[in-house]
C-alpha cells in the first residue's frame, strides 16, 4: 500500500486532520442514528401499551365481596355468608358465575342458597348480591377462604375472565352448649329453682296463715263476752 503525500498548497498539520475528521462525524451520525432508532422503538412501544391498557379498560370489571353476616358463629345454628358483586366498568358483566368450594359436607349442612351461583348480567356501575345459608356441624376454628368467580368483560370477549373475592379469614365456631349457657333465658332452671324453693317459703307461711286465723277467732270471741 502507497502513502499519499500531502497536497503542496495545504500544510502538513492540516493535511493529517483532514482524514480524522471524517472518521469522527462517522461514528457521531452512526450514535445518532442508533439514538434516533431507539426513540422510534420506544415511542412506538409506549403508543402498544397504551392502546393496550386503553382495550384493557374497556368492558366490565367486577370486585367481589364475601362478608359473613353473624355476629356469632355457633355450632348447628345458620350462617349467613353474602356474595355483592360491584360492576366498576363501563359495560355490563356477562356469564358470572361464582362457586365457593370451602364449605365441605363434612363441616357444614347446606341450607339455601347456591354454592354454585350463576348471574346472567350485571349492568355498568351497579352491584348484585347472593345470599348463602350453611349450618356448621361441629365446633372450632375455620378459615373462610375466596370463592371463585368467573365472567365475560364485554359480548365479543373470546374468553372468560378470571376473578376472586375477597377473604373474611379465620374465625371461631363456638359449641351450642356454650352459647346456650352464655344466652338463653333458662326457663327450665329458673322452673326447677322455684319448684326447689316453694317449700321453704310454702311451710313458713303456712304457718303464719293458721296462726293469723287463731288469733282471728280469739278476738271475735273476746269482743262477744
Amino acid at each position: 500500500m502507497h502513502a499519499h503525500a500531502p497536497h503542496p498548497h495545504v500544510p502538513q498539520k492540516f493535511a493529517s486532520i483532514s482524514v480524522v475528521v471524517p472518521y469522527r462525524l462517522t461514528i457521531l451520525v452512526g450514535r445518532m442514528e442508533l439514538k434516533f432508532i431507539l426513540f422510534i422503538a420506544a415511542s412506538i412501544l409506549v403508543a402498544v401499551s397504551a392502546e393496550e391498557k386503553e382495550k384493557e379498560n374497556e368492558g366490565a370489571r367486577l370486585l367481589v365481596q364475601k362478608h359473613v353476616h353473624n355476629k356469632y358463629l355457633v355450632e348447628n345454628m345458620d350462617i349467613i355468608v353474602k356474595y355483592t358483586v360491584y360492576n366498576t366498568g363501563n359495560s355490563a358483566a356477562l356469564e358470572v358465575e361464582i362457586t365457593d368450594n370451602s364449605f365441605d359436607p363434612d363441616n357444614f349442612a347446606h341450607v339455601s342458597g347456591e354454592l354454585n351461583a350463576r348471574i346472567d348480567r350485571v349492568p355498568p356501575n351497579t352491584n348484585v348480591t347472593h345470599t348463602v345459608v350453611v349450618r356448621p356441624r361441629k365446633p372450632g376454628y375455620f378459615n373462610f377462604t375466596s370463592a371463585e368467580v368467573l365472567y365475560r368483560r364485554k359480548e365479543d370477549a373470546p374468553r372468560l375472565q378470571v376473578a376472586a373475592s375477597s377473604e373474611p379469614g379465620m374465625a371461631f365456631f363456638t359449641s351450642y352448649k356454650e352459647y346456650d349457657k352464655k344466652f338463653s333465658s333458662h326457663v327450665i332452671d329458673w322452673a326447677a329453682f322455684a319448684v326447689m324453693t316453694l317449700p321453704s317459703l310454702a311451710i313458713p307461711f303456712a304457718l303464719w296463715f293458721s296462726s293469723k286465723r287463731k288469733y282471728e277467732k280469739l278476738s271475735k270471741t273476746s269482743k262477744k263476752h
